[in-house]
């Protein structure tokens, strides 16, 4: 990669993050300390507003907006790949989601790339087991609820048929197993569960913010998955 092509995906990785530490620029494009502090400074002189907070790391001052960039044939394909995939795996809720953001990147792609993406389209097909099921809506919200640690109170029904009612501390979602589920602070249990998603009859997210203020990471908790796969 050329300096001028790092530089611009310097720029892009500090607009899609509120802030990242010169480590971890220099451990994505695999250069130097050195040079990232050469990189940042260059991309200062050439007049975009960044500043540094200690600890957490360089930030785009709010404000600035880098205008639409162009992707390669290769990175747009990426993308159709992807769509496959969401398509299979995802529910509804982030299927619409993706198609709109998609639409936005296919906006900006030329011409001749367009033709491409809508003729490879037809060239890519994806088959599932039946015991992969994704007709449900409720990841959208769900990833929401998580990113604001908002309790949940959801319906659920569990392999016996019994039906409860639950308020619960969402921590994560892991798709295991062939299956969606979401690993939270069960309330009434006192306790973390695994709820599989196909499972949640409904959901409604309070406005009341978790009683724990830190929860097991998930990567710990994925340790004591029934599967390994």
């Amino acid at each position: 990669m050329n300096r001028i092509d790092r530089l611009l995906g310097i720029l892009i990785l500090l607009q899609s993050r509120k802030y990242v530490s010169a480590e971890k620029i220099a451990d994505h494009y695999q250069i130097s300390i050195r040079t990232v502090y050469r990189d940042i400074r260059s991309l200062t002189e050439q007049g975009v507003p960044l500043s540094f907070e200690p600890n957490k790391g360089y930030f785009i001052i709010q404000g600035y907006f880098l205008a639409p960039v162009s992707f390669t044939n290769s990175e747009a394909n990426a993308l159709l790949l992807m769509e496959r995939l969401v398509s299979g795996f995802a529910d509804q809720s982030i299927q619409t989601q993706y198609t709109s953001a998609l639409n936005k990147v296919k906006s900006v792609l030329k011409g001749t790339q367009k033709t491409s993406l809508e003729q490879l389209d037809e060239q890519i097909k994806i088959q599932l087991p039946p015991c992969v099921s994704n007709e449900f809506e409720h990841l959208s919200v769900l990833q929401q609820a998580i990113s604001a640690k908002l309790i949940i109170n959801i319906g659920y029904t569990d392999l016996k048929q019994d039906v409860s009612s639950r308020a619960i501390e969402p921590i994560g979602l892991i798709f295991y197993a062939f299956g969606w589920h979401l690993i939270a602070w069960c309330h009434k249990r006192s306790a973390y569960r695994d709820f599989k998603i196909s499972r949640i009859n409904s959901i409604n997210v309070t406005e009341e913010p978790f009683h724990i203020d830190t929860h097991i990471p998930l990567g710990s908790y994925m340790t004591q998955l029934p599967v390994n796969f």
